[in-house]
């Protein structure tokens, strides 16, 4: 199957946080908070894809609340934090929502992430993960993590599906 038939045929989304959705960066404060910054523009682009019934989970080995709070946010609910067995995770996500493998689109970027990418029909990640990463992914975004590689796969997948549209009612947040 091409990337074009990938792209065409993805019914879920799952994506990691850290690398993915963000740059990767951590800002830690004096109390020992975590702080990451998240791109709206990916952010628009989840949110449509909610609105379009799509299933997204986000599964990542981050615990910080911040992470829940964004993600409940822009409407997914399937948020995993603190996960070190991320293909488990995954495996009871797909099954709660009678997914096959094939129907996944998975996001990685770091080794984490490397199991649960070769578990699913399609694997993609940044332009800048890692090489191990690079090697299992059938579509190497154009865009970095967390500076527009979630919305290049979401965009295709919609647009492929006749789901993207302006529709006013989404609100960029």
């Amino acid at each position: 199957m091409t990337v074009f038939e990938k792209f065409k045929k993805t019914k879920a989304f799952v994506f990691d946080v850290d690398g993915v959705l963000t740059n990767g960066e951590i800002l830690v404060t004096e109390n020992g908070e975590q702080l990451r910054t998240f791109f709206i523009k990916d952010g628009y682009a989840l949110q449509l894809a909610v609105k379009r019934n799509f299933p997204i989970a986000v599964i990542t080995g981050g615990k910080s609340q911040g992470i829940k709070s964004r993600m409940q946010g822009l409407g997914i609910k399937d948020v995993f934090t603190d996960i070190s067995n991320k293909i488990e995770i995954l495996n009871n996500w797909m099954a709660e929502h009678n997914l096959k493998s094939e129907d996944v689109l998975f996001m990685g970027d770091d080794i984490p992430d490397l199991e649960a990418m070769k578990s699913v029909g399609f694997a993609t990640c940044p332009a800048d993960a890692v090489e191990d990463i690079k090697a299992v992914s059938q579509y190497i975004s154009s865009f970095n993590g967390g500076r527009g590689a979630v919305r290049d796969v979401i965009e295709k997948v919609m647009r492929l599906q006749d789901k993207w549209d302006k529709d006013t009612s989404i609100k960029s947040i």
